[in-house]
């Protein structure tokens, strides 16, 4: 009944003509923009802009955009980030006019579609986490790991409880300790043991009444379960602290196992990279937070819930850390993870985590020949391989250098140099997305790529428009303008 509810309130919000109402009123200037802005910002002149034919136009930003990749013209390997294919229906169903013509500001009661899309989204996020209380708010899975280190910080500072470390393995994403400092918080790192789980003797020796999360990634960044992660949930919880799940790699179990089954607290998704949605340029994304029920009260608001037959939003009480940004969160990336879910569903989330898993474990047994693989010969929905043997030939940064000279066959490089505790890493990740003829060619390519000369390796790519920028000067003295030749 209530799926019904949410298709019908959803087209009626979506007939051609129909306009939110109730926006709030504001003033149109009467007077000209001129006399609105001070003298000195003014132009004395119009600006010197070419004049140019349409064709023109048109032909000089699509051969621009000919010089990109992306996730629909080529492989995207980029192991740790899941960058699956988007449905184009899902990008649809979020330009519906119903669901882009609402504004944030109206009234709730002209919003109970998206409202209840929301209600429903959150509801999917617990059943899927295993934890039953959730917020949409996070704008990104790093801003989603600052929010929930917030909500553990409040949660400790009601208990009268000073627990001022964090714990993070060696392997852990970059934004775990980052997002811990910003928190407030001093981190301490655990080291891995062979095979890539967690060091339990030095768990041991770190933890103590002292310690407030350990923020685990499980699957971890080299493509690997942790079969010892309800023993270490146990241990934490016996010291008072909570876990924290990195869910940067939820694409592997989907369907399959639930954190909050396995001893997780709190968690993020990374909606834009498990349940499809664009990723662009350090956004938009967006990264909820699903929680235990001890923890809910803390969440950011506003959440939604449902009042009798309305849905309403909800802004908690003193306990919660508040705000964490504007309005309900990212609806649109948002909307398109509930058309996703909703497309898939329990059966399908399923079988997506079991594709991505069949697909890495192909891609392994393919490439470890002539890549070793430190962690073995399986994997969950990624892999490291180690191209530090390729320094013998004589290639000097054998991972960059294969990296750059993919581009040249088409195909994106994976991530490399990631994580730390494997030399010359190169970290794989093809997703559920890619055929058996895509993870063939990407074998193919990168065995080929392995038996050209350092030279030819070590200047490329060779295709390309921009071939080996400085990446250290660019990262730090960014040119936001454009400049002539």
């Amino acid at each position: 009944m209530r799926n019904q509810l949410a298709t019908q309130t959803l087209n009626e919000l979506s007939k051609p003509g129909r306009r939110a109402t109730r926006l709030p009123q504001c003033d149109v200037p009467t007077r000209p923009v001129s006399a609105l802005l001070p003298e000195a910002a003014l132009a004395d002149r119009p600006p010197a802009l070419p004049e140019l034919a349409e064709p023109e136009v048109i032909r000089h930003f699509v051969n621009l955009s000919t010089l990109n990749m992306s996730v629909d013209t080529h492989m995207y390997p980029l192991g740790s980030c899941t960058m699956k294919h988007n449905p184009k229906r899902n990008e649809r169903m979020a330009g519906l006019p119903g669901i882009v013509d609402l504004h944030p500001l109206q009234d709730e009661s002209t919003l109970q579609g998206m409202l209840q899309l929301l209600f429903e989204l959150q509801g999917m996020l617990a059943e899927i986490s295993g934890l039953p209380c959730c917020s949409l708010q996070p704008a990104a899975g790093a801003h989603g790991e600052l929010a929930a280190l917030m909500v553990a910080a409040r949660h400790f500072q009601e208990l009268g409880q000073r627990r001022p470390v964090v714990l993070t393995p060696d392997s852990a994403h970059g934004t775990n300790p980052a997002s811990a400092a910003m928190a407030g918080f001093d981190t301490k790192t655990i080291r891995s043991r062979e095979g890539g789980g967690v060091d339990m003797d030095d768990l041991r020796a770190k933890l103590d009444e002292q310690t407030a999360v350990f923020m685990i990634t499980n699957p971890n960044t080299l493509g690997m379960f942790d079969s010892q992660v309800k023993e270490i949930a146990d241990l934490v919880h016996s010291q008072g602290g909570l876990i924290y799940l990195d869910g940067a790699n939820m694409n592997a179990i989907l369907g399959v196992a639930r954190p909050g089954d396995f001893g997780a607290d709190m968690m993020h998704f990374n909606p834009h990279k498990t349940f499809s949605g664009p990723h662009g340029g350090g956004g938009p994304g967006a990264g909820p937070i699903c929680v235990t029920e001890t923890l809910g009260p803390y969440l950011p608001v506003p959440r939604v819930a449902q009042q009798d037959e309305q849905f309403v939003l909800e802004w908690g009480d003193a306990r919660t850390i508040g705000r964490v940004r504007s309005f309900f969160g990212n609806v649109g990336v948002l909307v398109r993870a509930y058309c996703y879910i909703r497309t898939h569903g329990p059966d399908g989330l399923r079988r997506v985590s079991e594709n991505a898993v069949l697909n890495a474990n192909y891609l392994l047994s393919k490439i470890r020949h002539f890549l070793p693989v430190p962690q073995g010969d399986r994997c969950m929905h990624e892999f490291v391989a180690s191209a530090e043997s390729l320094k013998a030939r004589g290639i000097k940064h054998p991972a960059m250098d294969l990296a750059k000279r993919l581009l040249d066959y088409g195909v994106h490089a994976p991530t490399v140099y990631f994580p730390l505790t494997v030399k010359e890493a190169m970290m794989v990740e093809p997703t559920e997305s890619e055929s058996k003829e895509t993870l063939d060619h990407f074998a193919q390519v990168l065995f080929r790529v392995t038996e050209e000369s350092p030279e030819l390796l070590h200047d490329a790519p060779h295709s390309t428009y921009i071939s080996r920028p400085d990446e250290v000067q660019a990262a730090r003295k960014p040119m936001v303008r454009w400049e002539s030749a």
